[in-house]
C-alpha cells in the first residue's frame, strides 16, 4: 500500500506560505512533509524545518492540558485545571478589569505564530465585540511596508514567478536560501535557462550571499546611501529612462539636484563598499532591462529603514524596469487579496474611539509608560495567542518586567512552555496547524493557501478559534460568529470575497489571486493618490512619527551609531533552522544551529584577545547584558557583530536572551522594531 499524502499549507510567519503535501500515517501521526508540486510557486519545495514537522507535532514536551500558576510569575510552576474552570477564571479576570479600569484595560494580543485568517486574526472579533484595546501589528513588516507605500502606494507588485524570466535578480536585504527557499527555486530557473546574474546586498555573508554572482556586504543602516549613489550613476551615465520618469513618476529637477552630490565616493565612505563596486553595480542594473529587485525585510529593521526602502524602490522607477516582464520590484503581497474579513475579524464591531496599542511596544506598555499607553488605562488583563513576546519582542527585559506584574492577569494559549508561557496565570494547550482548518496569505506570492485539518485533536488541546468562541460566549457575546465553526467562517469569507466555497479551495489547496501583467507592473497607473510613483513621499500620510523625514529619496543617520562607549553594531538576523523561537524545541533544528553565538570579525577578535571558537563574550548597552559564545569570522565588516537566531532565553548562560539589547522605540514614520540597529559594547566574559 502506497504512502498517503494530504493537502495542507504552512501556517508560519514566512512569505513563502507553502502549499504542502503531508504524509498521514494515521489519524494522530504524520511522517514527512513535502512541498506541493502542482502549485507553481511552491513548486515541490519546502524548507527542511517544515519537512521534519513530525518532530514538532509529536514532541513529548507539547502542552497537553490547561494549567493554573502555582508559584511566582516567570518560574513555570503550574498545576492542572479543567478547561471549564480555566475559562471561568479568564472571563472573571476580564470582567473585573473592565469594571475597575474600563474595557480598554483588557488587551488581547497576537503575533505570527500562525498566519491563519481565522486562527490568528479571529482574536480581533473578541476585542471588537467588547471594546477591548486594539492592536497595531508592527513587529515585522511596518518599517518596510511604510517605505514601500511611500513610493509605490500599495503592497502589491509583479508575480514573483516572473523572476524565472529575469536577466538580473537583485536580492536586497533578504536571505531566501535560509528564510524563503522557494524564491531561490525561481531564481535558479533564470540562472540556468537565461544565464541571469544574481546580486545580493546584505550586511554579512549569508548563505544567499555565498550563492550570488555578485555580493555586496555593506555596513548596517547604509542601504539608502547605496541606492542614492546608484541613482546618481544612472543619471550621470544616461542609464535613466527619462521618458518613463516623465510619464509615470513625480521625478523632477529638484530630485535630480538632490542626487548630484550623492556620488559613489560619498556612498563608499558611508557603506564601506569600494567605489568601483558601487559603479559597476549601478551600470549592470541600469543596462539590464529585465532587472527584478526582490527586496527583503532585513535592511528595513533599522531606524532609517523606511527611508532606505523608499530609496531602493526608486531604482526600477529610475530605469523603467517596471515596463518589462521579469522586471520591476517585489516586496510582499498584502493589498491584492480582496478578502472580505468583516465577519471573520469582526470589523463591523470596531469602535474607532478605542485606543490602539503598538505590538512592538509591549514592554513599555506593560511597564506603564504613558505615551505607549496612548493616554488610556494600564493593561490589567491579557489573552496572548501565537506570541512568545518575552523572547521575541524588543527590549525583552522590559517585557518580562511587565508580564511579571502581580496586578496583571495573563492567559497564554501556547504549544510549548515558552518564556512567555512561564508568566501566565492560566496556561492553555494550543492545537497545531495540522489539527485545524484555515487559509493563509501567501505574502511572497499570489496565492491564498488552504490548510484543511489533517490530524485529530491532540490530547486536551483546543484551537485558537475554539478558545475565542468559548470565552466570548462566557462573556455574553450575542454575535452569531462566535457560534460558527472555523469552516463556516472560512466558507462565508471566501464566498463574500467572490472566491468560491471552502470545499473547492480545500480540494485544490490554494486560490490564485494573480492579476494581469498590465496591473501588476503599474503600466496604466501606480496604486498611489495620483497614479504615479512618488520620488517625493508624503511621510505625514504614512505615519505619525514622520518628523525628520524628508520628501525625497534620502539616507538618514538616525540609527544607533557606534561610539567610544558602544563601539559595535549588533545585527540579529534569523537562523536557517528557526523561525523566531519556533522550531528551537525540535531536535533537528536545534542540532543544526548548535548554540547561540556571536560572529565577530577576525580583526575585532584579535583586538579583544579572542582565541579559538567557543570563547565566551558579553554584549551590553543601557538595556542589559547578554553572555554567549563567540566565533571569529570574516563575514561582516569590522565593528559589526552578528547573532543569528532568536534562541530561547534559557539557551544563554545567564538566561537572558539577545532581544534584551534591542530598543522598543518606534521606527519612523509608522512604528515597528529596529532589530538590526543596536549599538553595544563587547568584552570577554
Amino acid at each position: 500500500m502506497g504512502k498517503v499524502f494530504w493537502k495542507s499549507a504552512c501556517p508560519h510567519d514566512c512569505p513563502s506560505a507553502c502549499c504542502l503535501e503531508v504524509e498521514r500515517l494515521s489519524s494522530t501521526r504524520i511522517g514527512r512533509i513535502r512541498g506541493a508540486a502542482a502549485n507553481t510557486y511552491t513548486d515541490g519545495v519546502v524548507c527542511a524545518k517544515v519537512a521534519r514537522y513530525a518532530e514538532r507535532a509529536h514532541h513529548p514536551d507539547r502542552l497537553k492540558q490547561p494549567l493554573r500558576r502555582a508559584g511566582e510569575k516567570g518560574q513555570g510552576d503550574f498545576r492542572p485545571i479543567s478547561w471549564e474552570a480555566a475559562l471561568d477564571e479568564i472571563a472573571e479576570a476580564f470582567q473585573r478589569a473592565a469594571r475597575t479600569h474600563g474595557a480598554q484595560s483588557v488587551w488581547p494580543y497576537h503575533s505570527g505564530g500562525t498566519m491563519g485568517v481565522v486562527q490568528r486574526w479571529g482574536i480581533d472579533r473578541l476585542r471588537h465585540a467588547f471594546g477591548y484595546s486594539r492592536q497595531k501589528t508592527t513587529i515585522c513588516v511596518t518599517p518596510a511596508e511604510s517605505g514601500w507605500r511611500a513610493g509605490v502606494g500599495k503592497l502589491t507588485g509583479p508575480d514573483p514567478r516572473e523572476m524565472a524570466e529575469s536577466d538580473l535578480i537583485v536580492v536586497w536585504g533578504g536571505n531566501p536560501v535560509s528564510t524563503q527557499v522557494n524564491a531561490m527555486t525561481h531564481i535558479a530557473k533564470a540562472r540556468k535557462q537565461r544565464g541571469a546574474r544574481l546580486v545580493v546586498v546584505d550586511v554579512y555573508r549569508t548563505p544567499t550571499i555565498e550563492a550570488a554572482d555578485i555580493a555586496l556586504v555593506l555596513r548596517p543602516g547604509t542601504d539608502g546611501a547605496l541606492a542614492l549613489a546608484m541613482m546618481h550613476v544612472l543619471l550621470q551615465e544616461g542609464l535613466a529612462d527619462r521618458d518613463y520618469l516623465a510619464r509615470h513618476t513625480d521625478f523632477g529637477p529638484d530630485i535630480e539636484a538632490h542626487l548630484v552630490d550623492k556620488t559613489p565616493g560619498w556612498a563608499a565612505a558611508i557603506t564601506g563598499l569600494p567605489v568601483a563596486e558601487i559603479v559597476d553595480f549601478a551600470r549592470l542594473y541600469g543596462r539590464t532591462e529585465r532587472s527584478f529587485l526582490r527586496v527583503g525585510f532585513g535592511f528595513t529593521r533599522s531606524r532609517n529603514g523606511s527611508a532606505a526602502m523608499h530609496a531602493v524602490t526608486c531604482l526600477p522607477a529610475m530605469t523603467g524596469a517596471w515596463r518589462h516582464r521579469g522586471g520591476g520590484a517585489f516586496f510582499i503581497n498584502w493589498d491584492n487579496w480582496r478578502l472580505n474579513t468583516t465577519l471573520a475579524h469582526g470589523l463591523d464591531m470596531i469602535d474607532p474611539k478605542t485606543r490602539v496599542l503598538d505590538q512592538s511596544r509591549i514592554g513599555p506598555i506593560l511597564c506603564g509608560e504613558p505615551e505607549a499607553l496612548a493616554g488610556g488605562p494600564p493593561v490589567k488583563a491579557m489573552l496572548m495567542q501565537n506570541a512568545n513576546s518575552a523572547n521575541v519582542a524588543p527590549d525583552s527585559a522590559a517585557v518580562a518586567r511587565g508580564l511579571g506584574r502581580e496586578d496583571l492577569f495573563v492567559c497564554v494559549h501556547e504549544q510549548f512552555m515558552t518564556a512567555t508561557a512561564k508568566y501566565a496565570d492560566i496556561l492553555l494547550p494550543a492545537a497545531m496547524f495540522l489539527e485545524y482548518d484555515d487559509i493563509y496569505y501567501g505574502l511572497g506570492h499570489t496565492h491564498l493557501t488552504v490548510g484543511a485539518r489533517v490530524l485529530d485533536r491532540y490530547e486536551d488541546c483546543r484551537t485558537n478559534h475554539e478558545l475565542i468562541c468559548a470565552l466570548a460566549q462566557r462573556l455574553g457575546a450575542p454575535q452569531p460568529s462566535f457560534r460558527m465553526s472555523a469552516i463556516e467562517l472560512l466558507d462565508a469569507t471566501l464566498r463574500a470575497s467572490g472566491k468560491g466555497p471552502w470545499a473547492e479551495a480545500a480540494a485544490r489547496g490554494w486560490v490564485d489571486c494573480v492579476e494581469d501583467f498590465q496591473a501588476t507592473h503599474f503600466l496604466d497607473s501606480f496604486p498611489s493618490s495620483d497614479g504615479r510613483f512618488h520620488f517625493k513621499p508624503d511621510w505625514k500620510a504614512v505615519g505619525p512619527y514622520h518628523a525628520g523625514l524628508r520628501s525625497l529619496p534620502d539616507h538618514l543617520e538616525n540609527y544607533e551609531r557606534a561610539t567610544d562607549d558602544l563601539p559595535f553594531r549588533l545585527v540579529v538576523p534569523p537562523a536557517r533552522a528557526f523561525l523566531n523561537t519556533t522550531f528551537t524545541e525540535t531536535p533537528g533544528s536545534s542540532a543544526r544551529e548548535g548554540e547561540p553565538r556571536a560572529l565577530i570579525h577576525e580583526d575585532d577578535a584579535a583586538r579583544l584577545g579572542l582565541s579559538g571558537d567557543g570563547a565566551m563574550v558579553r554584549l551590553g548597552n543601557a538595556r542589559g547584558e547578554v553572555t554567549l559564545a563567540a566565533r571569529a569570522a570574516r563575514t561582516a565588516r569590522p565593528g559589526v557583530v552578528i547573532v543569528e537566531g532568536n534562541w530561547p532565553s534559557d539557551a544563554y548562560p545567564d538566561r537572558v536572551g539577545i532581544n534584551t539589547l534591542i530598543g522598543a522605540d518606534p521606527v519612523p514614520p509608522n512604528g515597528g522594531a529596529a532589530f538590526h540597529d543596536t549599538a553595544v559594547w563587547m568584552r570577554l566574559a
